[in-house]
C-alpha cells in the first residue's frame, strides 16, 4: 500500500515539476481623456519644459465620465484573450493587481462578470502599488506549476489620479490611469517562459511613498463607566499619494538593477541574454539610470512613459501591449521586468514572450 501511495505521489510531483507556464496574449486600454503637460501648467505652476526634462512625461490620461477602472481593465483582459485565442469560459484564475479598487473588497470578481466567465473561476486582488504586476506574473506561475491551472490572467489596472493632489505639482505631474493584462498559460517544461524571478519588500521605508488612512478627530467624551467613547468611529478615507521624490530615485535606481541581476543568475543567463529591458514607468531618469548600470542600449529599452505617465500597476502590461502589437517584440524573444514603488516593494522577473 505504501508503496502504491509514493507512486501515486512521484507522478504527481512529476507532472507539477515539468510543468512550465508562457505569456501568450497581451492587451490594454486608456481612458478618453488626455491631459498635457500644458494643462497642468494651467493649474498648477509648472510648464512643458520643466515637467518632461525632469520626468520625460508630457500626457497622461485621466479617468473621467462614465468611465471606470473595471471596465478598462476588463478591455484590456478581452484584448489579452482574443490575442491567445481563449474564451472566457476557459480562463482558470483572473489575478487583478491593483491599489485602487472600485470596491473595498476588491475588484476582480467584477472583471469576471464583464468577461462573462461562466465557470465562476476564482478571481482576486493582487496589492503591491508599481510592483503589482510583477508579483501577478510570478503568483500565476505558482498556481500553474503546483496547482494545475491552465489559463490565467493577469491584470495591471490602476487610476491613482484619484488620489492626487492637483495643487501639489511635485506628484500631479506624474501619474496617469490605465489597464494592462497579458494571458499566463500552461505548457510543457520545454516551453516554460519564465526563467527566473526575485521579490522583495521594505516596510521601513514606506514613508517615502504612501497614502495612508486619514486621521481624524474622536469623540473623547467619557461614557457612564469612565471610559472614552470613540464610537461610533469616523468614516475612513485615504490621504492623496505622499512621496519623497529624492529617496525613491536612489531606492530604484539601486535596487532594480541588483534584482534584474539576481533574477538573471537564477534563470542561467547573462545581460548579454537579454532583448529588451521592461522597467514600471515612473520617471525617464530612472529608466536610463538602470538601463546605464545594466549596459543596456537605450534601442534595446521599452518605453512609452512620454504619452502616459506613471500608470502603477499598469505599466509593464501596457508599453509591453504597445510593443507586441507594433512588432517591436517578436516572439520567443527575452524580456528582463522590473516593477518597484511603494511598500516598498520590487521585483522582477525574466521571461519569454510567447
Amino acid at each position: 500500500m505504501l508503496d502504491t501511495y509514493w507512486s501515486k505521489y512521484d507522478n504527481r510531483v512529476n507532472r507539477l515539476v515539468s510543468k512550465g507556464c508562457k505569456l501568450v496574449g497581451c492587451g490594454s486600454a486608456v481612458p478618453h481623456l488626455q491631459i498635457s503637460n500644458d494643462d497642468l501648467a494651467r493649474i498648477v505652476d509648472t510648464s512643458d519644459e520643466w515637467i518632461s526634462a525632469r520626468t520625460g512625461i508630457r500626457n497622461r490620461r485621466i479617468l473621467s465620465g462614465n468611465e471606470s477602472l473595471t471596465g478598462l481593465a476588463a478591455e484590456a483582459a478581452q484584448k489579452a484573450l482574443e490575442m491567445a485565442d481563449v474564451e472566457p469560459d476557459d480562463v482558470d484564475l483572473i489575478l487583478l493587481c491593483t491599489s485602487t479598487p472600485e470596491d473595498l473588497f476588491g475588484g476582480a470578481p467584477q472583471i469576471q462578470k464583464a468577461l462573462g466567465c461562466k465557470g465562476n473561476p476564482l478571481a482576486f486582488d493582487v496589492t503591491a502599488a508599481c510592483s503589482g504586476f510583477v508579483l501577478g506574473l510570478i503568483s500565476a506561475s505558482c498556481y500553474i506549476r503546483g496547482g494545475g491551472y491552465k489559463n490565467v490572467l493577469v491584470i495591471g489596472a490602476d487610476s491613482l489620479s484619484r488620489y492626487v493632489d492637483w495643487t501639489d505639482r511635485g506628484t500631479c505631474i506624474l501619474f496617469g490611469d490605465a489597464a494592462g493584462a497579458v494571458l499566463v498559460q500552461a505548457c510543457d517544461s520545454e516551453e516554460d517562459g519564465l526563467f527566473g524571478f526575485d521579490l522583495h519588500s521594505d516596510g521601513d521605508s514606506n514613508r517615502h511613498l504612501h497614502a495612508g488612512i486619514n486621521k481624524k478627530e474622536t469623540n473623547h467624551e467619557l461614557g457612564t463607566n469612565g471610559s472614552a467613547l470613540g464610537f461610533p468611529p469616523n468614516h475612513s478615507s485615504f490621504s492623496c499619494i505622499k512621496m519623497n521624490g529624492t529617496e525613491v530615485f536612489r531606492f530604484a535606481v539601486s535596487v532594480v538593477p541588483q534584482t534584474i541581476e539576481a533574477s538573471l543568475a537564477k534563470a542561467g543567463l547573462d545581460r548579454s541574454d537579454i532583448d529588451w529591458l521592461l522597467l514600471h514607468q515612473a520617471n525617464q531618469r530612472i529608466i536610463d539610470g538602470v538601463a546605464t548600470r545594466l549596459e543596456v542600449p537605450k534601442d534595446r529599452v521599452i518605453t512609452n512613459l512620454a504619452n502616459y505617465g506613471n500608470t502603477s500597476a499598469a505599466s509593464i502590461p501596457l508599453a509591453l501591449d504597445e510593443a507586441v502589437r507594433s512588432g517591436k517584440v517578436k516572439q520567443g524573444q527575452t524580456i528582463a521586468a522590473a516593477g518597484f514603488g511603494a511598500g516598498l516593494t520590487w521585483g522582477s522577473a525574466i521571461l519569454r514572450w510567447g
